[in-house]
């Protein structure tokens, strides 16, 4: 093997070698954070990253901890779940369902797309659409009536077939197509300029909107877009062993964050 491949390989073991080393912030240390947080008038979603093999019945123990822990700290809570890790378990999904949360649930790749938002609708909860998947457009048609929470992102995982060029500008396109939503939408970018347009759509058309951020990365400037437009804050909380194989792996995907931690610094 070349030193190229073996570095290579050490990359990409890196993550999971760190899910063995090191704990995740369990469902009480999240609650007691998000507790703190709606001291300051901020809302939270607390997301559970389950290490690899964990038994369904430990997440949904997680879940349920939380939703006990962050009511009786007076919390704006909603749960965000990755239906793959519990195999779209109805009777699993519906335990967590049943805690009276919010619930969204995440999305994952196009190909899981179909049967994560089939399950979000037989259980009344919301659903997370990536710009950059063509057919979010017409899953936005779908949803646009429907109850649940809509958190819009760029995504995480390209289209198979038509991955956009200009990401800003389909996720901009899908804010649109949700204008006019009377439940609520989430704005999930760390982009201060696009944040500040999508909030503006949905504010004018009388939707009522958030801007969503992930605890951990840079979020000053983008907090500021959200004062300034009078739309509240929601912090994504992860949680779990499986957090920081995630985050380890995320860092190693963008080398620039040092840079970014220093634009969102000084603010410009």
């Amino acid at each position: 093997m070349s030193l190229r491949d073996k570095v290579r390989a050490a990359r990409h073991a890196l993550p999971w070698l760190v899910e063995g080393w090191l704990d995740g912030p369990d469902a009480a240390e999240t609650a007691r954070r998000a507790a703190r947080l709606a001291r300051q008038g901020q809302r939270v979603t607390a997301g559970y990253f389950s290490p690899h093999g964990l038994p369904a019945a430990t997440i949904v123990a997680a879940y349920r901890d939380f939703a006990w822990r962050a009511r009786d700290g007076g919390v704006d809570a909603c749960l965000s779940v990755k239906a793959p890790k519990l195999d779209f378990d109805r009777a699993t999904l519906g335990a967590i369902a049943a805690l009276g949360l919010p619930l969204v649930f995440d999305a994952h790749g196009p190909e899981l797309a179909d049967a994560t938002q089939t399950v979000a609708a037989d259980l009344g909860a919301g659903v997370v659409l990536p710009a950059r998947w063509q057919r979010s457009l017409a899953d936005a048609a779908t949803w646009r009536d429907r109850p649940g929470r809509i958190r819009v992102v760029k995504g995480e995982w390209p289209h198979p077939h038509d991955d956009p060029a200009d990401r800003g500008a389909a996720f901009l396109t899908l804010i649109e197509r949700l204008a006019g939503r009377e439940a609520p939408v989430g704005v999930a970018t760390h982009d201060p300029a696009l944040a500040g347009q999508a909030l503006a759509l949905l504010s004018a058309s009388g939707t009522p909107c958030e801007l969503e951020l992930l605890r951990g990365l840079p979020r000053r400037r983008c907090e500021a877009v959200a004062r300034r437009a009078g739309v509240p804050v929601r912090l994504y909380l992860p949680f779990g062993g499986g957090w920081w194989s995630y985050a380890v792996d995320s860092a190693l995907e963008r080398p620039y964050l040092p840079l970014w931690w220093l634009r969102d610094r000084v603010g410009y």
